[in-house]
């Protein structure tokens, strides 16, 4: 699940990191036998966009098919690599070139790009920061392929749970909703934030209550969800990045809109109403 963003943001620090002018890249076919370049940043010309890299040749091919980085020197002059791309390369003026896998596991996600006009070395230091970008980035959709898994899962879960669940099903889908209401907080991707959040309402409902209109704010909500998995004051302020006395206060908020008086009524009446699982 690499997405354009992913790159254009990559191309950018690896410039800041190389110090070199041109950065390019694109994905990897799932099939693994091609890569087709996207983008591009300080390029000059359009003679590289669109460009289909097999597997195997030239510089990005060579980095697909072995999953290693690689660089040259002078690219039309070296003779480590295949050829069959000398004419966009050269279009473009470019000499020096270093490329660096973007994975996942085993399998070769992307390559970047970066290079000079200028026949040098491009050095260890900057091939060692644009693999700690595309390291960065293999992460990243490491973690986001991992979410979108959890989530599916859950929806599924949510609409079994419908029908009568026992205790320690229950006892799951609250710390999974729980879990998923403190990942939707550090999340970055605004969609996919969303997404988490209308799981976690959905995880909410899956007692039968009728949900009623809802007084309670995102974080008093998170609070709330804390709690109801058995964390105190400290722990909840832990997982979710707040101060103690600011759990309190969100707590105090949730029992005022609420009608409550203590935190294990105060979850009872949440529960009743739909707002927690």
């Amino acid at each position: 699940m690499l997405e354009t963003a992913d790159l254009s943001a990559a191309l950018g620090r690896v410039r800041r990191v190389t110090g070199l002018p041109v950065a390019f890249g694109g994905a990897v076919a799932a099939d693994g036998r091609a890569m087709r370049l996207t983008d591009f940043a300080g390029t000059v010309t359009g003679a590289l966009h669109g460009l289909v890299v097999s597997a195997g040749n030239g510089l990005g091919g060579r980095v697909v098919s072995t999953a290693r980085p690689g660089r040259v020197e002078d690219y039309a002059t070296d003779t480590r690599i295949s050829h069959e791309y000398d004419k966009p390369v050269t279009a473009e003026g470019l000499r020096a070139i270093a490329a660096v896998p973007v994975a996942m596991g085993g399998s070769v996600l992307a390559v970047l790009y970066a290079g000079t006009r200028e026949p040098l070395s491009v050095g260890t230091r900057a091939l060692d920061a644009m693999s700690q970008v595309a390291a960065r980035i293999g992460t990243e959709v490491t973690v986001r392929r991992e979410v979108q898994r959890r989530i599916a899962e859950l929806e599924t879960t949510a609409a079994l749970t419908r029908a009568a669940p026992t205790a320690p099903e229950w006892e799951d889908v609250r710390q999974a909703h729980a879990d998923l209401r403190t990942i939707a907080q550090e999340v970055d991707d605004p969609a996919l934030r969303s997404r988490l959040q209308d799981v976690c309402a959905l995880l909410a409902q899956s007692g039968g209550s009728e949900r009623s209109p809802n007084p309670l704010s995102p974080r008093e909500l998170d609070v709330l969800a804390m709690v109801a998995v058995g964390c105190g004051n400290a722990e909840a302020a832990r997982r979710l990045g707040l101060l103690p006395e600011t759990v309190k206060s969100y707590l105090r908020n949730a029992m005022r809109k609420l009608g409550t008086h203590g935190r294990m009524e105060t979850i009872v009446t949440a529960r009743r109403l739909g707002f927690l699982p």
